[in-house]
């Protein structure tokens, strides 16, 4: 399976990125003050969370242990040296409700992190990445 996008700039360091599946806006910097769109190492952390919690989310359906909520977040670091790349990857997978399923839930997410996530497994190839899990009593 072959994935295809077409990048167009528009002006100055803003970039549209069109997908069959739709389309996102790229940006190096504020245009006319504002920010808008990502910039592409933000939206490479945006992808790793995406893919995961896809996963998580449909694991948790199948395995009857949904929560309330779920949110996910990634922190990165940079090297110094140019071209700077993240070397280290921190995610969290925050879980908010009562009475968890903790055992469904450590299984969905090894399940992600190690089996299902494509963008996980192809940021081991230049990272560090670990995981945790946060339960959030509400």
């Amino acid at each position: 399976m072959k994935n295809k996008i077409e990048v167009s700039w528009k002006e100055e360091l803003l970039f549209e990125s069109k997908a069959p599946e739709g389309n996102i806006i790229i940006n190096g910097n504020a245009v006319d003050g504002q920010d808008v769109g990502l910039r592409p190492k933000a939206m490479m952390l945006s992808s790793l969370a995406g893919c995961s919690g896809m996963d998580v989310v449909s694991l948790l359906k199948k395995m009857r242990a949904e929560v309330d909520d779920f949110k996910i977040d990634v922190e990165a670091s940079l090297t110094d040296e140019h071209p700077k790349i993240y070397d280290k990857v921190h995610v969290t997978y925050r879980f908010y409700g009562n009475d968890f399923k903790k055992d469904k839930i450590e299984k969905s997410v090894k399940l992600s992190v190690d089996r299902y996530c494509g963008v996980m497994e192809m940021f081991r190839q230049f990272s560090e990445v670990t995981t945790e899990i946060v339960y959030v009593e509400q």
